[in-house]
Formats: structure tokens, C-alpha cells, sequence
């Protein structure tokens, strides 16, 4: 249990502190980065906020590792299905475009934006599920995602932010509820890039700042009814093929 909370902690400063020195721009970076070609800006100031998570979640397997075996991984039990579920927002996204304040043309720019938020959704995943839900795998349930839920919220630190107090509450459950979710998709798959998926469409839906201006309303429930219809069918599959695998075993 000791060890348990030291990769824990660990994860979490590596993860706070990388992350949010690019989040809140803090030494500036932004305005160098501004100097490159307009579709690296976007991307690497993008990823640049989420390279904390991966970086300290990277570090805490490597030490969980050490302890006993994980079953989680970037493409879970099939690497088909999770590159299957990753391509559906990009094509849907990519053929309805985003408009953007780069000039850019919109298919081409929402190709660019929803690949960047993708990859984006895939380091923090690996953050939460793909180390954070294997790490407590062993408590019971709704001690663990309410666990992963606040500090996947203290991650963020919109306390800092001007953000009031009902809005902070909303987002800690909004984390909590998230964490619930995800984690179910987590547990089928075993799979960071369907778990990220799933993200992705929270970040389409609410969060995204290369994404929410850029379509309107319409355009996102269509994005969210298409992928997670076709999202839920996979998965449904995927677990019948995983029950027959082990009935074979």
C-alpha cells in the first residue's frame, strides 16, 4: 500500500507540474512556438499540455511493472479494433471541417484538430486508465473511480482558475462521472486508444479548444451519435470474441 501511493504521488507531480507549465504558459513558450508553421503550433502546443500525464504515467508502470503484471496497453486485446475506433472521428471530422482562425481550409484544419486532440486524449489515458485503474484495480470499484475522478479534477487545477465553485463542483463530477465511464470501456478493452476515444468525444462535446468554435451544435451531435453508435457495436463485438477466447482457453 506504501508503494502503491509513493508511483501514485510520483505520477501525480510529474504529471501536474510538466503538464501545467505548458497548460498556463508559464515560461512563455508560446509565443516562440508561434514562429513555426501553423499546423506544428497547433499540435505541439496541444501536446505539449498532455506530455506530463504520459511521462509520469510511463514512469509509474515502469515501477508498477516491478510488482506484478499490467493489462492494459495502448492497443488493448486488438490492435484492429482500436485503430478501427480511432479512424471514425478522424474521417467523420475531417470530411465536415472545422472553421478556424488560421485561415486554414476547414477539412484540412479538422483533420489536423481532431488527429492533435486524438493524440492529446491518448497521453492523458494513458495517465488515467492506462496506469492510474491499473494501479487500484485491486479496491473495490466506486472507491476507485471516485479516486481516479478527483484527482484526474486536481490535475486541472481550475481552482486556480476564475472558475467559480459550482463550476468546479460540476467539473470534479463531471471527472468522477467521466472516470466511471471510461473505465468501463477500459475493463472490455483493456485498450489506451478506446479509452481515449471516448474522451475525445467530451472534449469535442465540451472542452476542446481547437474543436468547440469551430462546429456548431448539430455538427457535434452528429459527430457523437455516428461514433458512439459504431463505437458501442464494436466493443460488443470485441468482448463476444474476447468470451470465446477464454471459453477456448
Amino acid at each position: 500500500m506504501e508503494k502503491r501511493w509513493k508511483r501514485i504521488l510520483l505520477f501525480l507531480v510529474i504529471a501536474i507540474t510538466i503538464s501545467n507549465i505548458f497548460r498556463f504558459d508559464i515560461f512563455e513558450f508560446r509565443s516562440e512556438l508561434k514562429k513555426l508553421p501553423t499546423w506544428i503550433f497547433i499540435l505541439t502546443t496541444f501536446l505539449l499540455a498532455g506530455s506530463g500525464v504520459i511521462i509520469g504515467a510511463l514512469i509509474a508502470i515502469l515501477f508498477l511493472k516491478k510488482q506484478r503484471k499490467t493489462e492494459m496497453s495502448l492497443f488493448g486485446t486488438s490492435k484492429s479494433k482500436s485503430l478501427i475506433m480511432a479512424v471514425i472521428p478522424i474521417i467523420i471530422l475531417t470530411i465536415i471541417g472545422v472553421k478556424n482562425e488560421f485561415e486554414m481550409d476547414s477539412h484540412i484544419y479538422g483533420f489536423i484538430a481532431i488527429t492533435g486532440t486524438l493524440l492529446y486524449c491518448i497521453m492523458e489515458e494513458y495517465g488515467w486508465r492506462g496506469y492510474l485503474q491499473e494501479e487500484l484495480k485491486t479496491i473495490k470499484p466506486w472507491k476507485k473511480y471516485l479516486t481516479i475522478g478527483f484527482l484526474w479534477y486536481f490535475w486541472h487545477l481550475t481552482f486556480l482558475t476564475e472558475a467559480t465553485i459550482g463550476d468546479n463542483l460540476f467539473f470534479l463530477a463531471m471527472m468522477i462521472f467521466g472516470s466511471w465511464g471510461i473505465g468501463q470501456v477500459a475493463e472490455s478493452t483493456k485498450s489506451v486508444i478506446a479509452s481515449a476515444c471516448f474522451h475525445l468525444i467530451i472534449q469535442i462535446m465540451m472542452f476542446n479548444a481547437l474543436i468547440k468554435n469551430g462546429i456548431d451544435m448539430t455538427e457535434k451531435l452528429i459527430i457523437l451519435a455516428v461514433s458512439v453508435v459504431l463505437w458501442f457495436m464494436i466493443i460488443k463485438k470485441w468482448e463476444k470474441e474476447e468470451l470465446v477466447k477464454k471459453v477456448r482457453t
